[in-house]
């Protein structure tokens, strides 16, 4: 597959209004070509039937993150969402590279769902994961906390915890913010849960994610 060819196909159907809007949106961190969401999905969607073979074409998305253009980064976070039952422990040091590439809240919080799923099917692979919990790299430790989001009954809930027991004490945003998604997300499934965790460690949490984390439970 070809991104300057993808490229082309993106410029085709830009507005440079929305590139602006959409730059600004993201703290003016990245350039936009200003395709929305939807436009961009139903265009790759076609480009994509191009790859035949049952395998994850890496060249093809390595060369996409480092195009300048925000949408190619979710391009290939598209196109990583559509061959997600492909990606095996192998693939963890490449979708770590990613990142910690380009790292902003936008692309971490689609990647985490990818290695969550990698996580879910390989358990061997918990060990990874918390390691990522613990490293200097706030875009890891984010992606590790949220990494098990919408999984419901499935929910590993000694991995939680641990992952959740690494991260307390911090003063970073989006660290203290992941959390609070974390407990919020699985305070539907099981509130019993979230509402002792946050009892028995509310005095090292930060009030944004016990306020995040409590949304959805009766005190």
């Amino acid at each position: 597959m070809n991104v300057e060819e993808l490229v082309k196909e993106l410029k085709a159907v830009a507005n440079s209004d929305d590139a602006v809007a959409m730059k600004a949106y993201m703290k003016n961190k990245f350039e936009f070509l200003g395709v929305k969401t939807p436009a961009r999905r139903k265009l790759v969607k076609a480009f994509f039937k191009q790859q035949t073979d049952c395998v994850i074409d890496w060249n093809f998305i390595n060369e996409a993150w480092n195009n300048p253009y925000r949408e190619l980064q979710y391009v290939a976070l598209d196109y990583l969402e559509i061959r997600k039952k492909l990606l095996t422990p192998s693939d963890l040091p490449d979708l770590k590279k990613l990142a910690q590439t380009k790292s902003w809240w936008d692309t971490v919080d689609f990647l985490d769902r990818l290695v969550g799923s990698i996580i879910a099917r390989f358990p061997e692979t918990k060990a990874t994961i918390l390691s990522w919990s613990c490293d200097e790299d706030i875009w890891l430790r984010r992606l590790a906390i949220d990494h098990q989001l919408l999984r419901k009954e499935e929910t590993d809930t000694e991995l939680l915890e641990k992952i959740l027991v690494n991260n307390l004490g911090q003063t970073e945003f989006f660290i203290n913010k992941a959390i609070g998604w974390a407990l919020r997300d699985y305070s539907k499934t099981n509130p019993n849960w979230v509402r002792d965790f946050i009892e028995r460690h509310q005095a090292e949490m930060a009030a944004l994610s016990v306020r995040e984390g409590s949304k959805y439970i009766s005190s």
